[in-house]
C-alpha cells in the first residue's frame, strides 16, 4: 500500500499541536508497518530553512499554475527528519508562502489571499505527485488548508491512472477559520474536470462550505476531538460514508486498518 499525506502542519516545522502532532507521527508508524509514505505541507515562510535543511527539487520545481488568470511558479523542496527516516515535501511559491506567518497576520486578521493558496497548495501536491510518478492507494488529507484536494482527486484527476482508484480520508479537526473567503472562490477554484455544480456548495466560502465539500467527494472520515464545528459534525452524520473517530492512544494501528477497510 502507498499512502499519501497531505498535511496543514508538521512538527517540528510548525509548533506542536495535536494536528503537528500527528501528522509528524502517523507517516512514520504507517512507514513501519510496512506501506510506502509520501508526506506534503506548505513552506510557510516562518518555517527555517537553514535550521530544518530544506533545498529545492530542480527536478520537480519550475511548473506554474494559473489561478485568476495569473501564473504562479511552483517551487518544491524537501527535508529529511532523520529519526523517522522520512522525507518532508514542501509546497512553496514566493507570492503565497514568503511571509512570515501562516493564514494570519501579526494582528490576527486573515490573509485575504487564503482562499488562492489553497487551490495554490492542493493543485501543487497533486501536480508533484504527478510528476514523481508515484501512484497512492491512499489519499490522506488533515486540516482544512487541504479542503480542495478531495474535489480534485475526484474530478480534475480522475482520469489520471495515478489517481483514478485512489481512496480519499478526510481527517477534520476543530481547526476552523473565522473570515470567508472571497465570494468568487468557487469560480476561482475551477479547473479542468472540476463543473460548477461541483463547487456549489461555496456559495458561501466559509469553513463549514469548505469542509462540507471535502465531505462530498472524500471516501471516509476521521474525527479528531470533540469540539469540531457543529455544522459540519451534522453534514457527516447525513452522507453514509464511514467515519471512525481518533483514539490518542492507538490511532496508528487504527488508521492503518481503516485505510484497508476502504481499499477493500
Amino acid at each position: 500500500m502507498k499512502v499519501l499525506f497531505i498535511a496543514q502542519e508538521i512538527t517540528p516545522y510548525l509548533p506542536e499541536t495535536e494536528m503537528s502532532t500527528i501528522c509528524r507521527n502517523l507517516p512514520q508508524g504507517i512507514q513501519e508497518q510496512g506501506k510506502e509514505i509520501r508526506t506534503f505541507m506548505p513552506r510557510f515562510g516562518c518555517i527555517n530553512e537553514r535550521r530544518n535543511q530544506l533545498h529545492e527539487v530542480i527536478r520537480l520545481s519550475g511548473m506554474n499554475l494559473i489561478i485568476s488568470d495569473t501564473d504562479h511558479p511552483l517551487i518544491i523542496k524537501v527535508a529529511s527528519i532523520q529519526s523517522a527516516r522520512m522525507q518532508v515535501y514542501f509546497i512553496d511559491n514566493d507570492d503565497y508562502f514568503s511571509r512570515k506567518y501562516t493564514f494570519s497576520n501579526d494582528r490576527n486578521e486573515y490573509f485575504p489571499d487564503n482562499d488562492e493558496r489553497t487551490i495554490f497548495f492542493g493543485r501543487g501536491v497533486l501536480e508533484t505527485v504527478r510528476k514523481l510518478r508515484w501512484q497512492p492507494n491512499v489519499v490522506h488529507c488533515h486540516g482544512w488548508f487541504t479542503g480542495l484536494i478531495p474535489l480534485y482527486v475526484k474530478k480534475a484527476f480522475r482520469e489520471d491512472p495515478l489517481f483514478s482508484k485512489a481512496k480519499v480520508v478526510y481527517s477534520i479537526y476543530n481547526d476552523g477559520f473565522e473570515s470567508p473567503f472571497n465570494p468568487d472562490f468557487k469560480t476561482k477554484a475551477l479547473t479542468d474536470g472540476v463543473a460548477r455544480k461541483d463547487v456549489a456548495v461555496l456559495e458561501k466560502p466559509d469553513y463549514a462550505a469548505l469542509s462540507k465539500l471535502a465531505i462530498d467527494f472524500a471516501d471516509g472520515f476521521i474525527t479528531v476531538g470533540d469540539q469540531i464545528n457543529p455544522k459540519v459534525d451534522k453534514y457527516l452524520k447525513t452522507i453514509g460514508k464511514p467515519v471512525i473517530q481518533h483514539n490518542p492512544e492507538t490511532y496508528i494501528q487504527d488508521y492503518g486498518v481503516f485505510y484497508e477497510e476502504l481499499l477493500s
